[in-house]
Formats: C-alpha cells, sequence, structure tokens
C-alpha cells in the first residue's frame, strides 16, 4: 500500500527543467513537515528540500537558488520544481512526510515514504 506516490521524473538536458509531485493521504500529509531527498548510485540518500506544515522552506546547498519546494495544503500535495539541472542531479527522488509540522533535514524523522522516482540528466 503505498502512502505518497511520486511523479514527474524522466529524462532531460543538462539546463533542462523538470517538475516532481508528490500525491499524499491526509494521514501522511496533514500537519507534517514534507521533505524530499534523493539516491545517486553509490551515495546515500540525501536531504534535497523541504516544507514545513506552515510554508517554511529549507534547502540543501547543492540545490538552493535552483530547486523550489511548495506544497498545497487543500489538495495533499507536494512540488519540487528542478530547474538548470545538472548532471550531478541524477539520482531516484523521493517524497517523505516528517514526524512532525517543523522541518528537519533527519532522514529518521520521516515516518512515511514513496517509491521514488527516477530523475535523469544528460548531458
Amino acid at each position: 500500500q503505498e502512502q505518497l506516490v511520486e511523479s514527474g521524473g524522466g529524462l532531460v538536458q543538462a539546463g533542462g527543467s523538470l517538475r516532481l509531485s508528490c500525491a499524499a493521504s491526509v494521514r501522511t500529509f496533514r500537519s507534517r513537515a514534507m521533505g524530499w531527498f534523493r539516491q545517486a548510485p553509490g551515495k546515500e540518500r540525501e536531504f534535497v528540500a523541504g516544507i514545513s506544515w506552515t510554508g517554511g522552506t529549507d534547502y540543501a546547498a547543492t540545490v538552493e537558488g535552483r530547486f523550489t519546494v511548495s506544497r498545497d495544503n487543500a489538495k495533499n500535495t507536494v512540488v519540487l520544481q528542478m530547474n538548470s539541472l545538472k548532471g550531478d542531479d541524477t539520482a531516484v527522488y523521493y517524497c517523505a512526510g516528517g514526524r512532525r509540522a517543523v522541518l528537519t533535514r533527519t532522514i529518521d524523522e520521516y515516518l512515511y515514504w514513496g517509491q521514488g522516482t527516477q530523475v535523469t540528466v544528460s548531458s
């Protein structure tokens, strides 16, 4: 049973853009911080961006200025807009629901996870 479902991944050229969406449920979304993580081959899963229940945002240094995270609390959805994509952005991207409303980068503080969506940036 999938608790969050990511969509929007695919193959894009360097410098291009992708918009990832995450469809959540009330249980996995309401009153929770939401995070985006990614995992590249041979690397650990890492924090990319997050948004608190009330809309505060946080970004990894590697993506700040290029990515934008947003949420629609009426629709239980989270979006990651990715611009100026680089080869290093190639990874499986995961949406996650946090334990509480406040933002965190700590992976263990996220309780619910999607199946991931592949983003491949070609050069």
